[in-house]
């Protein structure tokens, strides 16, 4: 799709409906958010919910927590009903309020300090090094399957040190689990998805009883700091330890993928800026922000008034659900010059792409090394690689990526392949 004129833009935010997207919007929905921007930028749902694409009113919904709630207790009942999945979805941290929500972060927070992620480099690094030797040998890759999901999985794997050989189910859970998170759901998906959490509890219950016979170190197992709790602290109740799992492994392994696939793929279209991530590696971090910023993996937030008050001058009543558009904050002209353009060097680059506020992504450090690892030696070592056929992109609006890439590779003169 095409940057829209000033009259098909106005058409674009009338007609816009969260609840019934066109496949144009799947494959591109940066349109329909310039659109939004510039006619309704606080646009009034036909559910009675609003939808924020200006990042100055998305920040300012993130910067107060009290009036813009993230429970979900009464905004999910009719879409999940007494279910597994709300079960999970309102006990998780992400749509907890304090003291729920801190007491939960710090715990996770605590095993994810400077010193551990930095622990974990020369672990990861050997396992991309493995992913694209494999690659080399073969001369294609499904970027996403044979890469950018195996290193999330991995990686969250074993910081809740999961064995290897009941790993396999891990990705197939997370799709479902998060794709109910999809604003509109057909029962097919619904079912799914309460079966992967039911499915996920049952294994993790087996797991976590393993763990309280067998504590590994709570500096670096978060299945363990989560079972013993803050010292002469409360502990976390058993649904509590369960469904956060569950969110772990889910919002550790979602995105991050995403990240990493929506990152390669960019700069495969973006020529001249992944020439010159080649001549400077030292890029990498500049470039892994930009990916952040121009694909967010995690398109859309959720919030509910709390009181009556207002965003951007108009008057929001208490109760009122409002959906916070990262993806076009993110592209807001307002906040950054030529927000359509992938500059690798851009500075500043004040995304939203973890959020902002006491909400903030807790993981933000170890997805930023993931996706710095992953992208930096992917493109070093295949400075020439190309798509090998059409990318398929599923069709979600809340998390951005693919679901397969095809690529061809061409590997430095000199390596293997």
């Amino acid at each position: 799709m095409t940057q829209a004129t000033a009259s098909d833009a106005s058409l674009l935010a009338r007609d816009f409906d969260l609840r019934h997207l066109s496949p144009a919007f799947y494959a591109d929905p940066y349109p329909v958010y310039h659109a939004l921007r510039a006619h309704e930028p606080i646009k009034r749902m036909p559910d009675g919910s609003l939808f924020l694409t200006r990042y100055r009113d998305v920040q300012a919904v993130y910067r107060d927590p009290k009036a813009f709630s993230s429970d979900k207790t009464v905004e999910f009942k009719p879409k999940y009903g007494d279910s597994p999945l709300y079960a999970h979805h309102t006990t998780s941290l992400v749509f907890n309020d304090p003291p729920r929500h801190t007491r939960v972060r710090k715990l996770i927070a605590g095993a994810l300090t400077a010193r551990a992620i930095s622990a974990m480099e020369p672990g990861l690094a050997r396992l991309v090094d493995g992913l694209l030797d494999v690659a080399a040998e073969r001369g294609r890759i499904d970027l996403i399957g044979e890469f950018a999901a195996a290193i999330p999985v991995e990686i969250i794997g074993n910081l809740l040190d999961v064995p290897h050989a009941g790993r396999g189910p891990l990705r197939d859970w997370s799709l479902a689990i998060l794709g109910a998170l999809e604003p509109s759901l057909t029962d097919a998906q619904l079912e799914r998805g309460n079966r992967a959490v039911s499915e996920f509890i049952d294994y993790l219950r087996g797991l976590v009883v393993r763990r309280r016979r067998q504590p590994g170190d709570p500096q670096h197992d978060v299945l363990t700091r989560l079972i013993q709790g803050e010292e002469g602290g409360e502990q976390l109740s058993e649904a509590e330890l369960l469904q956060n799992c569950i969110f772990i492994l889910n919002a550790g392994h979602e995105t991050t993928t995403n990240l990493i696939g929506n990152g390669l793929v960019t700069l495969a279209g973006w020529p001249e800026q992944r020439a010159a991530l080649l001549r400077e590696p030292s890029l990498i971090e500049s470039t892994v922000e930009e990916c952040l910023r121009f694909e967010s993996s995690n398109q859309l937030g959720n919030r509910m008034a709390t009181v009556d008050t207002e965003i951007g001058g108009v008057a929001i009543a208490r109760g009122t659900p409002i959906t916070l558009c990262i993806g076009a904050a993110n592209r807001d002209p307002e906040q950054l010059p030529e927000p359509d353009r992938f500059e690798i060097r851009r500075a500043p680059n004040r995304h939203l792409a973890f959020g902002f506020g006491i909400h903030q992504c807790a993981g933000l450090s170890l997805a930023r090394l993931e996706a710095r690892i992953a992208i930096g030696r992917f493109v070093q070592r295949f400075p020439a690689y190309r798509l090998d056929g059409e990318p398929m992109r599923g069709p979600r609006a809340r998390f951005r990526g693919f679901a397969a890439v095809p690529l061809e590779l061409e590997p430095l003169p000199g390596q293997a392949g």
